[in-house]
């Protein structure tokens, strides 16, 4: 695999903090950890800002986007919110990460704790070429469901 180089910042807040790591050499996405002071606890339903402690410059065509950890969805029912969140290449900020808590029960966050893994992607920009009319497919105008339910077997 090939690398891009990205400038990072330690805000004073996350000094302290490594920096976004891959856990294992086969990683998509590096772990973002809770810049928090204090412990964060997000009652059931609850979403929070969570600050990371880093702000980041990306190549222009690239974005950074902000995913669930399976481990925390799977476990204790914290997903983010906006996900994929997306880090534009002209954000300088804090990245922050939205969650929320989808269980029935309240979750505390620890300073430190693995919160969300950051990806790096390619964007490709988009040039509009407006037409009369579009080309036909098989499904048309079908939206939502209009594909059906139907089983593949082999």
């Amino acid at each position: 695999m090939t690398g891009v180089n990205v400038a990072i910042t330690r805000l004073p807040h996350g000094a302290d903090l490594p920096l976004p790591a891959y856990a294992t050499a086969g990683a998509a996405g590096l772990d973002l950890l809770a810049a928090v002071s204090n412990d964060i606890t997000l009652p059931p339903l609850g979403r929070a800002l969570v600050p990371t402690g880093i702000s980041i410059a990306l190549p222009l065509g690239y974005e950074g986007q902000v995913r669930p950890r399976s481990g925390l969805a799977l476990k204790q029912g914290i997903t983010v919110l906006n996900a994929p969140g997306t880090i534009d290449a002209d954000y300088r900020g804090e990245v922050g990460v939205i969650l929320i808590n989808l269980s029935d029960t309240p979750v505390t966050l620890k300073r430190g704790e693995r919160i969300a893994q950051l990806l790096l992607a390619k964007v490709e920009l988009l040039t509009w070429d407006e037409v009369r009319e579009l080309p036909t497919t098989e499904r048309g105008t079908g939206g939502f469901g209009s594909t059906g339910l139907k089983t593949v077997t082999s």
